[in-house]
């Protein structure tokens, strides 16, 4: 009897416990959405900007599915809490994408690639930029609308050229000598606004070197340089290679964006073979009288190009100099 009595006692003290215990051990509630309006009462100022954007035109005016209706919250995340706590940085959360907010690149990145895992960003996980943990919000902006091309980041309303010359200025924060280059005399016309830098390469990450958008980079400069394709009846070796053994795609001081000047561009494989570039015994050359010997007629101060024409390659019978 005096068992039963202490088990009826010490039954609802055990269940007390028990759900005490449970209680503190139980998960924080979820944080849920609020809706835009809550969003637009505190930031009003950054809710104009977005609604100008054009993600913002797509996310408040044309939402095409429950993520882009949630608008602000479909980047930042669900935010009662924020809001129940009063707002303020930091609180709730939120994903924030400030440079100066300490979030990882890796969570701001999922965020947007929530959407964004198509197409151009198929290869973003294996890219250079994803390993050195570059950000999206590194070149592009959110909030507000500094370019009517890829929402691109640190552009002024001044900038001539304005939607192609951004990404000049955009890729040109890191990439300084590249940058640097594209002012040389001789260069790719990114500047006049005729090329950008995405008509080459792809920095969302691609399977081919350089994230060049093509296979190699022949096939690179062959989308604009067609009649360099080829096949030829003679193929010149180097050309058929890589076009880069003698031009410097970016930018150079030489003509034609030549590495080095003709002829030394063709001298680096073609030494004294044919026509020899040192000393012949017996010539003299001015202006220095009493010199015995001197370079070639064919080589001083000439062009290989002015008799071998056809350098990237022959489909004439007789083109096996390439001289037509």
């Amino acid at each position: 009897m005096k068992q039963i009595i202490a088990a009826l006692v010490l039954a609802p003290l055990l269940l007390l416990t028990e759900s005490l215990w449970s209680a503190e051990k139980a998960p924080p509630q979820k944080a849920t959405y609020t809706g835009n309006e809550a969003c637009k009462a505190c930031h009003p100022t950054q809710f104009e900007k977005f609604s100008q954007t054009m993600m913002g035109k797509i996310f408040l005016f044309n939402p095409r599915n429950e993520d882009e209706r949630r608008a602000c919250e479909s980047c930042h995340g669900p935010g009662s809490e924020h809001v129940s706590k009063g707002g303020g940085k930091g609180v709730g959360g939120l994903i924030t994408f400030r440079k100066d907010s300490g979030e990882p690149a890796k969570v701001q990145n999922e965020a947007c690639l929530g959407c964004h895992q198509r197409g151009v960003q198929t290869y973003w996980e294996a890219s250079p930029h994803a390993s050195r943990g570059i950000s999206c919000v590194n070149c592009h902006t959110i909030m507000q609308k500094t370019s009517d091309r890829f929402q691109l980041a640190k552009v002024g309303d001044k900038t001539p050229f304005f939607n192609k010359r951004a990404q000049i200025e955009v890729c040109g924060q890191c990439h300084l000598q590249r940058k640097a280059q594209l002012m040389r005399s001789s260069h790719m016309p990114l500047r006049e606004g005729k090329l950008t830098c995405t008509d080459c390469h792809n920095p969302h990450g691609t399977p081919n070197p350089s994230q060049l958008k093509q296979a190699s980079v022949n096939e690179n400069c062959y989308t604009c340089h067609t009649e360099r394709r080829g096949p030829f009846l003679w193929e010149h070796p180097p050309v058929f290679e890589n076009c880069a053994n003698c031009h410097e795609p970016h930018g150079s001081v030489n003509d034609r964006l030549l590495k080095v000047t003709d002829p030394r561009v063709c001298t680096q494989c073609h030494i004294a073979s044919r026509h020899p570039s040192g000393p012949r015994p017996g010539k003299t050359i001015s202006p220095f009288p009493g010199v015995t010997f001197g370079p070639s007629v064919f080589f001083f101060n000439r062009s290989c190009t002015n008799c071998h024409s056809q350098i990237h390659g022959s489909n004439h019978p007789s083109g096996i100099f390439f001289q037509r």
